[in-house]
């Protein structure tokens, strides 16, 4: 299938689209508790008022016609397929990050006295994507409301022209020839946490201070990201090396958490699709115990170099162009969803420890702004192999890390809380879904 055609989507006439590169994993591996669901949450000062809020989805639908679509399974590779339906808006009562039924379309909101959710699937767009639509409607929500939105706030609102970049796959556009692939990696430790029997997803959420935050991250030299990693990395460690000696027979030695890439920031692209990678700084134990401060480092000169964009560009060769093999074109979906399943559990998360991944702080117009307490970032569900991940996002003077975890144990979460309180990180609140 080629891309679809620009002037359909302007047109508002049906369209398809193909898949970007990283959307083509997720409907082979989502099952209903590894869901690929991304959710975001703005916690109001007030509650939601409904009819407002209805219409500013509406208006948003407007500009952003690519996300109303649902997935088609094709003969040789799933497609989004436009489907003229609203945005459903219902009530948050049931469990977190849902997966999708077949047939609907990939996003929906959900709300709750004074809280909105916006969740997503990942075959969609991915957190910077969804987080940027979810932008609009609280913007349009607010100026439902009676706020004035100054007309030079980068926010996309109805009535502009949708530039087909918009809806590119934006991994084909930097995609280039005869590059080195990537080193394959080791497999990486795993907490040993045993799995709820139910694989029920729960979350803390924790809102810290962001300027006492920021200021201890800039007294050691680094970003509020670097040096969250190097905490999830520091406690699982801890985690690691209070093991029984029996079991660290049979342990892997190797500590690596994913830390996921808005490209945008990297390689110019106004793509709303799919358009981040991961890099994964470690530790190996086999080399003996690391002081925070060797962490901090090491996380940091990583995170500088996985970043370049000559190593990103290989990762992007490596993901499309087995893609554009012409082998790999001709299997059938049936059998590539079963090649693609099996490589993703020993590819995926069995090189990876944990999840950080940051969205970074949020920018409202001011009005909007006013209306909004805090952010929750929810990171999708993880598997029975990671067990634990953590989300961050910013506003104002709080920052929110959302632990997700399908163990019976909070150890990993209080152990990393504690650490932050005796770097002295005040933490402001903690909220778990089952309390």
């Amino acid at each position: 299938m080629a891309d679809s055609k620009p002037q359909n989507i302007q047109s508002n006439k049906p369209f398809w689209l193909t898949l970007d590169n990283a959307a083509k994993i997720f409907p082979a591996i989502a099952t209903k508790t590894v869901t690929a669901v991304i959710r975001m949450t703005a916690v109001l000062k007030e509650p939601l008022k409904l009819e407002p809020f209805r219409r500013a989805v509406l208006q948003a639908e407007k500009r952003y016609p690519y996300f109303l679509v649902r997935l088609r399974r094709g003969f040789f590779w799933y497609y989004l397929e436009h489907l003229p339906q609203h945005i459903p808006i219902l009530a948050d009562d049931k469990e977190c990050s849902r997966k999708f039924s077949h047939g609907e379309l990939l996003l929906r909101f959900l709300v709750w006295h004074n809280s909105v959710s916006l969740e997503v699937s990942h075959t969609l767009t991915d957190g910077a994507g969804a987080f940027e639509f979810f932008k609009t409607v609280l913007t349009l929500y607010s100026k439902e409301c009676g706020a004035t939105i100054p007309q030079d706030f980068p926010v996309k609102l109805p009535g502009n022209d949708i530039p087909k970049e918009e809806y590119e796959d934006s991994y084909k556009r930097y995609f280039k020839e005869d590059i080195p692939p990537i080193v394959k990696r080791t497999k990486a430790f795993h907490v040993p946490f045993p799995v709820e029997l139910s694989h029920r997803f729960k979350r803390m959420n924790v809102i810290l201070s962001m300027e006492n935050i920021k200021k201890v991250s800039k007294e050691k030299g680094v970003s509020i990201t670097v040096y969250l990693v190097a905490v999830y990395l520091y406690v699982l460690q801890d985690i690691f090396e209070k093991l029984k000696p029996i079991k660290l027979l049979t342990r892997q030695k190797i500590l690596r958490v994913q830390v996921p890439i808005n490209l945008r920031n990297i390689l110019p692209s106004k793509t709303m699709r799919n358009f981040s990678l991961f890099v994964m700084p470690e530790i190996d134990l086999r080399l003996g115990h690391y002081s925070f401060e060797e962490i901090l480092k090491t996380v940091y000169h990583q995170m500088q170099l996985e970043t370049d964009e000559k190593l990103l560009n290989k990762n992007i060769a490596r993901n499309v162009g087995s893609e554009k093999s012409i082998y790999v074109r001709s299997i059938p979906l049936f059998i590539k969803s079963l090649i693609l399943k099996l490589k993703f559990n020993s590819l995926g998360t069995s090189q990876y420890s944990g999840v950080v991944t940051n969205l970074g702080k949020v920018k409202l117009p001011p009005e909007t702004g006013n209306m909004v307490d805090h952010f929750i970032l929810t990171a999708p569900p993880p598997n029975k192999l990671l067990k634990i991940s953590c989300a961050v996002i910013g506003f104002n003077d709080k920052l929110t890390l959302s632990f997700g975890n399908i163990t019976a144990s909070w150890e990993f979460e209080d152990k990393f809380l504690n650490f932050l309180k005796s770097q002295n990180i005040s933490i402001k609140a903690i909220e778990k879904d089952n309390e």
